[in-house]
């Protein structure tokens, strides 16, 4: 039995709000855009100068928030710059809101 496009399509959505969520899932990578959120961009040293984290643990946590698509990489010769994509957390937000009502829209 094959499946439709549109439920392969949904699958892979779901996927991909999963992991957004994962990357989520962690207090360190919520500082870590709280941070980067009060700047337009920071590079690993600035994060690492208001956090009580080491800057290879800060550098792993923008390696999740990047893969995850909610914050951009900008290679610089001297830094390299990260910022948040505010495009794609308004999406999460999107995502949890369409499910958020789609559970309880029964009740």
């Amino acid at each position: 039995m094959t499946e439709s496009l549109i439920e392969t399509s949904a699958r892979a959505d779901s996927r991909a709000i999963a992991a957004r969520f994962a990357a989520l899932s962690h207090p360190a990578r919520i500082e870590i855009l709280k941070r980067l959120s009060a700047s337009r961009c920071c590079s690993c040293r600035e994060v690492v100068d208001h956090l009580d984290l080491a800057q290879s643990t800060v550098s792993q946590h923008l390696k999740i928030l990047v893969e995850a698509g909610l914050v951009r990489f900008e290679a610089d010769r001297q830094r390299s710059r990260y910022a948040i994509d505010h495009a794609a957390l308004a999406g999460v937000s999107a995502s949890l809101r369409e499910l958020v009502n789609s559970c309880c829209s029964s009740r």
